[in-house]
């Protein structure tokens, strides 16, 4: 099958040989491989940071541009040598691919140096400003100028494409990532062949394939699907801690999550563990007796499927937790807030993440609900249960939330019962439209003989500025609709 870029490559070639042979930037052909790995390189670094990449041909005559063909074994020690250079020599990492063409009748080896996202660059060995360029068909030494213009032209990579392994084979790639509950996740059946596992795994960005040397498992590969995160040094730490402690402080573990999968392959095992730990409560449903947690599922679902996706992977040595007491769930990962999100505003706000490859995976892999409804699930739920309201914290260098076992009103502080007024009515502003005292009085279970205590609730609500009516013209204090603050 003919390479979608190897019509582009004939026509600088072309170009290149007709009428007369002349140097272009896009392109460089040559007899045979140099000796001179320096050179090389810089050659390299110069395509890599050529706009749309370059082209180097082999199996022409370097005086006469007279096309005498290569051979299988030498294109295979070419492209070896060159793969290498890609791999060993520059920074960031050069992908390159490779075809024997037929040009004129005559058999040519076509290099194809992809442009890279990340620029300048530049030799390992250096600095930045060891990076190169084309210029009037020849490479050279880039100036600073040149450099600045390199960089406002790179894409900062993200910490999910970024690489999590050392060159693999795929055999060895099989061995460490679970790609098979992947597509149970998605519902879809196992490609037949390598090939198409391959494809598949590149497309989803779970491995970077370097021409005919083998494959990098990505950062995302390794923290959606790896059998044993411990398995990939940099990512070690980021597994998901579990602790069960006895009573409400940490002076005494009780349990401990053994699992160290990657996140999208362990989610189940690790809610099926965590449910198991939960103190439960006996319900009636259809005339039958069942047990369920004290607490709902789609909360704790979506809370740790956003702690897994908005963490900080920057921040070292540390990765999300969740802490069960016997009174609460506290909920953290790595990283503050991002700088436009409010600790106020994270319900139903625009969605935004740090990890979006991470983010979109989960949701096309059915774990957490679709962009910006995750936190509103959580509190719908949260009150469907008669909980409290769930307390968002960013601390110095993490971002928590607790979901506390059920209280009845009494025994809630004016704070909480402010705090649950403000989320019922965000939840309330995007269903009906707007807060009632009836709708918050059945969000705390009460009795419509306890309407004056709902009342006093909304008047602070109100005084601190947490809500506001609906329609400030209203008089009638019975039928007064809330919304919040922002609405």
């Amino acid at each position: 099958m003919i390479k979608n870029w190897i019509n582009k490559a004939f026509e600088f070639l072309k170009h290149s040989l007709e009428p007369l042979p002349q140097e272009l930037n896009e392109l460089d052909w040559k007899e045979s491989l140099s000796n001179d790995n320096a050179k090389l390189t810089r050659h390299l670094s110069a395509f890599a940071n050529q706009p749309g990449g370059g082209f180097m041909v082999f199996g022409i005559e370097n005086k006469t541009a007279k096309l005498i063909g290569v051979t299988q074994k030498d294109a295979e020690h070419i492209v070896q040598r060159l793969s290498s250079i890609c791999r060993d020599s520059l920074n960031p990492v050069v992908v390159m691919d490779h075809a024997i063409e037929n040009y004129d009748n005559i058999p040519l080896l076509f290099i194809h140096i992809k442009e890279s996202a990340v620029k300048p660059v530049h030799l390992k060995s250096g600095t930045i400003e060891d990076a190169y360029i084309r210029s009037g068909g020849t490479t050279r030494l880039a100036s600073r100028h040149e450099i600045g213009s390199l960089m406002l032209n790179s894409k900062t990579p993200q910490f999910e494409e970024l690489h999590a392994s050392k060159l693999k084979t795929f055999p060895e790639i099989k061995n460490l990532l679970d790609y098979m509950s992947i597509f149970k996740l998605l519902d879809k059946p196992v490609p037949q062949t390598d090939l198409e596992v391959i494809r598949w795994m590149k497309d989803e960005k779970m491995i970077v394939e370097m021409d005919g040397a083998g494959f990098y498992i990505t950062n995302f590969g390794a923290l959606s699907a790896a059998f044993n995160l411990k398995e990939f040094d940099d990512l070690a730490r980021k597994s998901i801690r579990l602790i069960k402690y006895k009573g409400i402080t940490k002076l005494e573990t009780e349990k401990e999550y053994p699992g160290s999968k990657g996140y999208a392959i362990g989610f189940e095992g690790l809610i099926t563990f965590l449910k198991a730990l939960l103190p439960g409560s006996e319900i009636i449903k259809n005339a039958l007796r069942k047990e369920t947690t004290i607490y709902p599922e789609i909360a704790l679902r979506e809370l740790i499927a956003n702690a897994l996706i908005h963490q900080d992977f920057t921040i070292r040595g540390s990765g999300p937790m969740i802490e069960i007491f016997d009174n609460r769930i506290v909920i953290s990962n790595p990283g503050k807030l991002l700088p436009s999100k409010k600790i106020d505003r994270l319900i139903r706000t625009t969605p935004e993440s740090r990890n979006e490859i991470l983010a979109a995976a989960f949701r096309r892999y059915n774990i957490c609900e679709e962009r910006g409804s995750g936190f509103e699930k959580a509190v719908a739920a949260i009150e469907l249960f008669g909980l409290p309201p769930l307390k968002f914290e960013e601390l110095e260098n993490s971002f928590r939330i607790t979901m506390f076992s059920p209280k009845s009103f009494a025994v809630l502080t004016p704070m909480e019962r402010v705090e649950a007024c403000y989320q019922h009515s965000i939840i309330k502003y995007y269903s009906t439209g707007g807060m009632t005292n009836t709708s918050l009085r059945e969000r705390f279970k009460m009795h419509e003989k306890q309407r004056p205590q709902v009342s006093l609730v909304i008047k602070d609500a109100l005084a601190q500025g947490k809500i506001k009516p609906k329609d400030p013209k209203n008089v009638s204090t019975k039928f007064i609709e809330y919304i919040p603050f922002w609405g």
